[in-house]
C-alpha cells in the first residue's frame, strides 16, 4: 500500500463540482446567464424544493488549519448588516422566481456561524422563512464552534426549524490545538453534543482531521475514543488540506516538515477508519462515517446520497442558490460564486445586483462526465452505456482508469467501473480520470491539495 500512496499523492480536486472552480469565467460570464440557468431549474420542477446555504464569515481567531473564505474580527457590530444583507439578497432570488420556493434545506457555514448572537441568527432564518414554503421534511443544519456555541445559539436556531449541528472537533491533543491555534477542551465538545441532544437535535456530527502538523497515530486513535464516547450521529474524518500558497488561510504559521509523512498519514487514515467501524460506524461516501439509524447512512443503502458544496446530504435538490459573501450556487446547468469582499458583496446587493463574479454554464459533455464523478462519490460505481460517444475523448477516460485497474483499484466493466474497497482512499484519483478538463489543460499554477 505505501507505493500506492507515493505514486498516487498528487495534486489534486476534491469534486465539490465538475468542473472544478479553476475552469470557472470570470470575464465571459454574466448575471443574466446565472439567473437564466436558475430560472429554468425552479420552473422545471417548482415542488421538488431548493437548498439554500448561507455564508456567514466572521471569525474572532484564525484557525491555521482552515480553507475556508472567513473575516477574522471582533467587531460584533457587523452582524446585523450583514444579516439584512443576506435577507435582501434572498429577496432579490424570490422576485427573480416569481412564486414562493420550496425549501428543503438550509445550512450555514462559515467562518463562524455562531460567532453571531443567537438573536441574529433567529432574525436571519426568520427572514429567510418569510418568503417560502417549507418542504414536509427540511433539512436545516449548522456548523458548531464548541467554544463559542451556547445552549441559546442551539435553542434560537431548534425553534426555527434546525435539527442537525456539526461541531469542529479536529484534534484533542495540546500540540496539535496550538499549532492550529484552536484550543479546544473536550469537556466544551462534550457540554454542546450533550445540550443538543437535551434539546431535541436529531443528528449532532463531528468533523475529525488526520494530517494535521505534530500530529501522530496515536493523536487520532485518542481523539476518535474521546469521540466515541459521545457518540455523534455522524464522522466526517477528513484529510487535512495543506495549501499555504492560497492567499488569507494562515497556513504558514509551521513548517512543511511538521506535517506528517504521506505514508503516517496514510496510517492515520487506515487506523481511524478501523476504529469507526469497530466503533459501529459505516463507510459513507468519501471521508464520512455515520450510525446505521443515521439518514447520511440510510440515503447511501437506498442510492439517494448526494453531494454538493455542502458536502453529503441524503437527499438531492436540482437547485442549490448560495447567499453571502463568496458563496457558491448551483443550478445544475451551471455554477456561481459571489464577490469575495464584505464591502463589495454589500454594496452590490443594496443596489439590486446579485453579487456574483465568476461561474460556468455546463455543456452537455460537463453534465455528462459531471454524473459520473458524481456516482463515484456517492456510490463508489458509475455505468454508461454501451459504445457512448456524446464525451469527446471517452477512451482517454478507459485509459485513465486502466491504470488504476490494474492496481487494484477499480473494477472495469463492459460499460460500468466499480471503486474497490482498496481503491476508496484514492477515490479523488478515480474521479480525476473522468476529469477531461484537467488532462486537456492543467492548472498553471499549484491550486489543489494533494490527494493523500
Amino acid at each position: 500500500m505505501c507505493h500506492l500512496v507515493q505514486k498516487y499523492n498528487v495534486p489534486g480536486p476534491r469534486y465539490t463540482s465538475y468542473p472544478t472552480v479553476p475552469y470557472w469565467d470570470s470575464d465571459g460570464f454574466s448575471g443574466k446567464l446565472w439567473k437564466d440557468s436558475v430560472l429554468k431549474a425552479f420552473q422545471e420542477n417548482p415542488e421538488d424544493g431548493i437548498s439554500l446555504y448561507i455564508h456567514l464569515p466572521f471569525c474572532e481567531s484564525m484557525c491555521t488549519f482552515c480553507g475556508c473564505h472567513k473575516r477574522i474580527t471582533k467587531r460584533h457590530e457587523l452582524e446585523l448588516p450583514y444579516i439584512k444583507t443576506v435577507i435582501k439578497e434572498w429577496q432579490l432570488y424570490c422576485d427573480l422566481f416569481g412564486s414562493k420556493p420550496v425549501i428543503k434545506e438550509i445550512h450555514l457555514g462559515g467562518g463562524t456561524p455562531t460567532f453571531f448572537s443567537p438573536e441574529h441568527l433567529k432574525l436571519l432564518i426568520e427572514g429567510i422563512l418569510r418568503r417560502v414554503k417549507k418542504a414536509d421534511d427540511p433539512q436545516f443544519s449548522f456548523e458548531g464552534h464548541p467554544n463559542n456555541t451556547t445552549k441559546e445559539h442551539l435553542q434560537a436556531l431548534y425553534d426555527v426549524g434546525f435539527q442537525r449541528v456539526c461541531l469542529g472537533v479536529q484534534d484533542y491533543n495540546e500540540t496539535v490545538q496550538k499549532a492550529i491555534n484552536r484550543i479546544q477542551p473536550f469537556e466544551n465538545v462534550k457540554k454542546v453534543t450533550e445540550w443538543a441532544r437535551e434539546i431535541g437535535y436529531t443528528s449532532v456530527g463531528h468533523d475529525i482531521i488526520y494530517g494535521l502538523p505534530f500530529q501522530t497515530s496515536t493523536d487520532v486513535k485518542q481523539t476518535i475514543l474521546k469521540t466515541n464516547a459521545l457518540k455523534p450521529d455522524r464522522i466526517a474524518f477528513y484529510s487535512y488540506a495543506h495549501v499555504p500558497w492560497l492567499k488569507g488561510n494562515g497556513q504558514r504559521g509551521y513548517k512543511d516538515t511538521d506535517l506528517p509523512t504521506s505514508v503516517e498519514k496514510k496510517k492515520q487514515y487506515e487506523l481511524g477508519k478501523k476504529m469507526l467501524a469497530d466503533f459501529g460506524y459505516e463507510d459513507v461516501g468519501m471521508d464520512h462515517f455515520a450510525l446505521p439509524t443515521d439518514s447520511l447512512c440510510l440515503a447511501m443503502e437506498h442510492g439517494t446520497l448526494h453531494r454538493n458544496f455542502m458536502g453529503y446530504t441524503p437527499s438531492k435538490t436540482k437547485l442549490m442558490i448560495g447567499l453571502g459573501v463568496s458563496s457558491i450556487g448551483d443550478s445544475w446547468y451551471g455554477f456561481a460564486q459571489n464577490v469575495k469582499s464584505v464591502e463589495e458583496y454589500e454594496h452590490l446587493v443594496s443596489h439590486g445586483v446579485i453579487p456574483i463574479y465568476r461561474g460556468h454554464i455546463l455543456t452537455e459533455e460537463d453534465q455528462l462526465i459531471r454524473n459520473h464523478i458524481l456516482n463515484l462519490m456517492c456510490r463508489f460505481e458509475t455505468n454508461w452505456e454501451f459504445g457512448e460517444t456524446r464525451i469527446t475523448d471517452f477512451q482517454k477516460v478507459i485509459e485513465n482508469l486502466s491504470e488504476l485497474e490494474s492496481d487494484g483499484l477499480v473494477s472495469i466493466g463492459p460499460t460500468q467501473v466499480k471503486v474497490t474497497e482498496k481503491g476508496k482512499p484514492f477515490i479523488r484519483n478515480i474521479s480525476m480520470a473522468f476529469d477531461l478538463k484537467l488532462h486537456r489543460k492543467k492548472p498553471e499554477t499549484r491550486l489543489f491539495s494533494m490527494t493523500v
